[in-house]
Parts: C-alpha cells; structure tokens; sequence
C-alpha cells in the first residue's frame, strides 16, 4: 500500500481550536510551525489579564538569560467571560529555545513568540506557539511536568517520483537511532549525523529523563511510521518532537512549497491587497474632502 504523497495534521485536546497560520519572515529561528488557543475566554481588563501580562513579561526577561524556564502564577479568582464559571486556577507557563541557539537568538525568539501570541490569542486563556527556534506556552490548566505523546504535527517530503534507496534507508535508520539512544545522561537536545542526512530531536525540559526518552521513542517511531521513504520529516508531539532530513534538504524548503506555505504566500498578499485597498479609500476620501474644501471657499 503506497503512502500519501505529503502527510500534515495539527491535532490538539478539546482545549485548543484549529492552529493559526502566520506569514513567514525573513529568519529561520521565527519561522512559524505551529499554535493554537484556547477556546476559554477572560474578559478584557480583568485580573486575569493582569495575571497573564505578568507571566509572559516574566517569561520575556527570564529569555534574556537562559534558554528554558517556566513559571506558575496565582490563580486570579476572577475575570472570565460570560458562559465559563469563575475560576481560581493558577497560570501556568513555559518557553524553551532550540537546543543549538544562544540566549540572544532565544531571547529574540521568545520575543517574537510572545507578541505574536498577544496579537493571535487576544482574550483566550491559553495560547501556543512553536517558531523553529522556541516554543512559548500558557494556561491556566496545568501542563508542566505532564507527559504528552498527542501527535500535534506530522509533516512529509513528498515522495512521488523519488525512490528511496536501501542506503538513504540506512543513513536514517542510523541517525534516528542515535538521537533515540540514550547514555543514561539527560539530554533534552540531540543531533546526529550520517553522511548527508541529519537528524535533530528535542523534549521540553519540564519532562523528566525518563519521560523525554519516552516522548521520543515514541516521535521516532510516529515519524518513520508516517513518513516512510520522504527524504524530510517533522514529528512534533505534545512534549518533544524529531525532524529527520538529507542531503540538505530540510522541511519548508527544498522539495518545492508545502501547501502550508502556499496557503502563508496567499494569506501575505491578500492583507497586502486589503492594505493597499485601505490606503486608496483613505486617499481618496481625502481627495473628496479636499475638493468640497476648495469648492466651499470658491463661492
């Protein structure tokens, strides 16, 4: 049985709706992978908010120094919108930056995560957002230190007219292992190389050893699984996540555009469009006014 040409899923608990799409940027550290919010509401100006504001401020500085943390806020006692009840759960919340990246790159990162989440999830009590080069979550369910192994992404080069030879089978086989096999040491962060092929693979540090090895047993064995013989692909779970590719060629680039990107490309121009719209009414609204200004004081 063949598989699909191209496989790319987002799933999430009941907690999150359908992840958001966000224009591309220059740096491939802000690249955008994936996100969501939540569908509960808090209402606008309340405690919560204040709460909320706080945490991600103290998310935003404790990038400046290190490149994982994650924090716990009082719960706000109130705030929440019409149709949820009040609640007095804390909030929680959490970045960590890929494990290659200096506390700059993170710090910057992080930044652009956040307020990318502030524009995105406007009122909802928990957000996510994953950047190629960090992850930035919130909540007020608690997360921290909960395995999770849901699939949240899976995505794969297509393999139509590309053979996958029985060495390119190995050089995959070999790198995947050796970021599966574990020291006994905890490493959150691990790369492997084989030839041309790479693969690089990553826990989310509130995870204990055995929960990271765990988490990514099970990645590997989601990506190889789902993706067969693609040159490319990306396993994100919910607390770890794989990314295998060769020869250069790596996920969003190689390999032509992925429909997420064409989708990326078309949501860029039509704001462009609407901008440039908004910008001519605009023009000529003042054009009008201009003309009646002059023609009033003509008579």
């Amino acid at each position: 049985m063949s598989s699909p040409a191209r496989s790319s899923s987002f799933r999430f608990s009941c907690l999150w709706v359908l992840p958001f799409l966000a224009s591309t940027v220059s740096s491939s550290i802000d690249t955008f992978v994936f996100g969501g919010c939540s569908t509960l509401k808090y209402s606008p100006g309340s405690p919560y908010q204040e709460v909320l504001n706080s945490l991600l401020t103290s998310l935003v500085n404790s990038a400046e120094f290190s490149t994982y943390s994650n924090f716990t806020a009082p719960g706000p006692g109130s705030g929440f919108g019409s149709g949820s009840s009040p609640q007095n759960s804390p909030l929680y919340g959490l970045f960590q930056c890929r494990g290659d990246l200096n506390v700059d790159d993170c710090s910057r990162c992080v930044n652009q995560a956040v307020s990318r989440l502030g524009t995105l999830c406007v009122g909802s009590c928990g957000g996510l957002l994953q950047l190629d080069g960090c992850l930035v979550k919130y909540d007020n369910a608690t997360f921290l230190g909960v395995q999770d192994k849901t699939v949240v992404l899976k995505k794969c080069a297509p393999i139509s007219g590309y053979q996958f030879n029985s060495d390119e089978a190995a050089k995959r086989d070999s790198v995947l292992g050796y970021v599966e096999t574990s020291d006994g040491t905890y490493k959150p962060y691990r790369t492997g190389w084989s030839g041309g092929a790479r693969a690089v693979a990553q826990c989310v540090q509130d995870l204990s050893s055995g929960e990271c090895q765990d988490c990514l047993t099970e990645a590997i064995g989601q990506l190889k699984s789902n993706c067969g013989g693609a040159r490319w692909g990306d396993m994100f779970l919910g607390k770890c996540y794989v990314r295998y590719f060769e020869g250069g060629i790596r996920s969003h680039a190689g390999d032509g555009p992925s429909s997420d990107d064409n989708v990326e490309k078309t949501l860029a121009i039509l704001i462009g469009l609407i901008a440039a719209v908004a910008l001519i009414m605009v023009f000529l609204s003042f054009l009008g006014k201009s003309y009646e200004r002059s023609k009033g004081g003509g008579k």
